[in-house]
């Protein structure tokens, strides 16, 4: 996926392509954004009751929803005394006049890996606390479904698994009368969360020489190029490039301009989340 843009299938107008082009050359954009703004970001909790955890969010006309389903499970032979965390995302066929029905594409695929990464490496999940006696671990199975694709899908899914998870709550572990484990859903605690470690993710694109926060579907079939940043407080917990090249200077540039948009995300989350 890495070698292959995930919008190679994907076309627009050659006038419109020039047009956003020019546009973004002297630093204005189709939908009226200055080069270093996101767009408005809405956070929901609990939209789905039928699982453990559940968010929307809308950034933009971007549409995203997730679910967390917990179970039990063996633990990763490299960490046995760790949970399990699995992430797939898919977009619904309606969600794009280029999705096509069928398995997840490698554009879901490639997306559920980067929210996945962002989640694994940044410790708002403490999966030690998921560890179960004998020899299991919870289970957490983020699914990702995109409503609706006007562009960073990234963005606005890591955003909606952070808030899913963060409105998950764990089900007791007991035994039954043979000494099973199993999970009764009717006891519950909350899940062992950092709020201030929540992974951000922040997506920059780029066009000519010109960089460029939170692309929308137009822009992105406009790119020469695409790397997003995962924060967690200060570091630096995931980079994945999609698409394009970048210089040493455009990438200590994308990086400042993918911290402004990180405080942007970060305050709109947390004045849902806390």
């Amino acid at each position: 996926m890495a070698s292959i843009s995930p919008y190679g299938k994907r076309f627009i107008s050659y006038l419109r392509r020039e047009q956003i082009r020019r546009l973004i050359a002297s630093k204005a954009r189709i939908d009226g954004r200055e080069v270093d703004q996101v767009r408005p970001v809405e956070v929901k909790t609990g939209v789905v009751k039928t699982a453990d955890g559940s968010a929307e969010v809308k950034l933009g006309k971007t549409h995203v929803v997730a679910g967390v389903k917990i179970g039990l499970g063996q633990p990763f032979p490299d960490a046995p005394d760790e949970g399990v965390l699995v992430v797939n995302a898919e977009v619904l066929p309606h969600a794009s006049p280029y999705t096509e029905v069928g398995p997840p594409d490698e554009f879901a695929i490639e997306l559920a890996r980067v929210v996945d990464r962002g989640l694994r490496h940044c410790g708002y999940v403490d999966f030690k606390k998921l560890s179960v006696e004998g020899g299991k671990a919870y289970v957490l199975w983020v699914d990702l479904y995109v409503i609706n694709d006007d562009g960073n899908l990234v963005d606005a899914a890591n955003l909606a698994a952070v808030a899913a998870l963060k409105n998950a709550a764990l089900p007791a572990v007991v035994k039954d009368e043979t000494g099973a484990v199993k999970l009764d859903r009717n006891s519950r605690t909350p899940m062992p969360l950092d709020l201030e470690k929540a992974p951000i993710a922040v997506s920059v694109g780029k066009i000519a020489n010109v960089l460029f926060l939170d692309p929308i579907f137009e822009e992105e079939l406009s790119l020469d190029g695409r790397i997003t940043y995962t924060f967690a407080q200060e570091r630096i917990v995931a980079i994945q490039k999609t698409l394009g090249s970048f210089t040493q200077q455009e990438l200590e540039a994308a990086l400042d301009l993918a911290w402004r948009g990180r405080e942007s995300y970060l305050a709109s989350l947390k004045e849902v989340l806390q």
